[in-house]
């Protein structure tokens, strides 16, 4: 019985082998030590075209899977390694058909417990394959490590498998702290973007390029960065139908490229519409008329409002205090009646930043701070906003300003009046460019305004 159950184990273990052998993706042929074959698997059957029947038994390979020229070198390849670490070699089998295939292949001492040779075994495949394979693992390390475009391995479920050092850099991380975790644990403005990308990546796919991603990360929220993306889907070549792994996301930050063109094309508009301004202001009759027309052309992409206030004349009963002239755009009339002009003199503060530019002579950027809004009915700092629109009312601009920028009008070596340039809470607050343009419209503005100051007074002399 223990005989029996004996004999039993050992064919269970036979056949597990051979299954075992034959399941392998390499050919692999063993040899005992008088250089018998005595395995040869299915893949090696594949490769030569040799059955198992046919090479099981056969002593050596010459003669039959090697050319009588490549014997030698071969035998001395394979019996070169002495120790149990494995030898990699490169040398030419022969097909049934009598063709030469190239083969890599790992050669394995086998010994006893007692240190006796009891043979050799040694897995092959073709070169070719081999290489190619070697590349594609050089590929991935070099893109991983030393590429400087920015690379993330993404999984099924949006969670990066693999991080590149360029990409762990632009995204500020460590590379292995991001691992299995969300992206929105860096990422804040453009996450959401960046994964509908990766999910239609995933559903179609078809791969996505040139994609432009503004985000910003948690670290820095009040810088956003704009990465060139590509996106494509990595999918198993071991099946029949591939099965999706996740996406490979290459990025590049482009940053710097995108708002040198965003602020090219900003000038571009910027001068255009000064162009036009002036075609029209050149066939206006009235100056006056002309300089209220480079602000319903300048108005575009730039503010929500254009205030233009000018200085009484002497003989006025406020000499020297600002009158609105003319609003922009001319529909803010009906909702904001106290922007209307009305020929009186404007109920400015001595710190109303109009004011303030007229006194210098230049231009003056205020923006509504959060700190400064207190509840109606608290008490606060002087100044401070009484409620969520008061910042604006009191400054008598429309409700819902929250950056203005005031300019002085100059002609002639004086100054003849102020405009003012308001933006609502949709739009950023001014930087130097919006401020060098507000100068550059106040320019052509003032010499409109002066040339009607002039005609009105010359037409009261006559």
């Amino acid at each position: 019985m223990n005989v029996d159950a004996s004999t039993s184990g050992t064919d269970a273990d036979a056949r597990l082998l051979s299954a075992l052998l034959d399941g392998m993706e390499v050919g692999l042929a063993a040899m005992d030590r008088d250089g018998v074959i005595t395995h040869w698997n299915r893949e090696a059957v594949r490769m030569l075209g040799w059955t198992a029947d046919e090479a099981v038994g056969r002593t050596g390979l010459e003669g039959w899977a090697l050319r009588t020229g490549d014997v030698d070198a071969v035998r001395g390849q394979l019996l070169s390694g002495e120790g149990a670490v494995p030898r990699v070699h490169e040398f030419a089998l022969v097909t049934r058909d009598g063709r030469r295939v190239l083969v890599r292949a790992q050669v394995h001492r086998v010994q006893a417990a007692d240190g006796r040779s009891l043979g050799l075994y040694f897995a092959f495949s073709e070169a070719g394959a081999q290489v190619e394979l070697e590349r594609s693992l050089g590929l991935a390390e070099a893109l991983m490590d030393e590429a400087p475009t920015g690379v993330v391995l993404v999984d099924a479920d949006l969670r990066p498998a693999a991080v590149g050092d360029s990409a762990a850099r632009r995204l500020d991380c460590e590379r292995g702290a991001l691992l299995g975790h969300p992206l929105g644990e860096v990422l804040g403005d453009g996450v959401q973007e960046l994964e509908a990308a990766l999910q239609h990546v995933l559903a179609t796919g078809r791969p996505l390029s040139g994609v432009k991603l503004w985000a910003a990360l948690r670290s820095d929220p009040g810088r956003r960065r704009c990465w060139r993306s590509e996106f494509v889907r990595l999918g198993s070549p071991l099946g029949e139908e591939p099965v999706p792994l996740g996406v490979a996301w290459f990025f590049e930050d482009v940053t710097a490229h995108e708002q040198a063109e965003q602020e090219g094309t900003v000038l571009r508009f910027r001068a255009t519409q000064l162009r036009r301004a002036g075609q029209a202001a050149a066939e206006c009759e009235d100056p006056m008329e002309g300089a209220v027309g480079y602000l319903d052309f300048v108005l575009a992409g730039f503010a929500d409002h254009a205030l233009l206030d000018v200085l009484a004349p002497p003989d006025s009963a406020a000499p020297g205090g600002l009158v609105r002239a003319a609003v922009s755009p001319i529909g803010a009339l009906g909702r904001e009646p106290a922007l209307e002009p009305t020929g009186i003199p404007a109920r400015y503060g001595e710190v109303h930043p109009a004011v303030r530019a007229l006194e210098r002579a230049g231009t003056v950027t205020v923006s509504a701070e959060v700190s400064q809004v207190v509840p109606v009915g608290q008490a606060g700092p002087v100044g401070a906003a009484r409620g969520p629109v008061g910042w604006a009312e009191l400054r008598h601009w429309p409700a819902g300003t929250v950056h203005g920028l005031c300019t002085a009008l100059r002609s002639r070596g004086r100054t003849v009046g102020v405009i003012s340039f308001l933006r609502g809470s949709g739009r950023q607050r001014f930087d130097r460019a919006d401020i060098a343009y507000a100068e550059d419209i106040a320019a052509r503005v003032a010499s409109a305004v002066d040339l009607a100051e002039a005609r009105k007074q010359a037409l009261q002399k006559a």
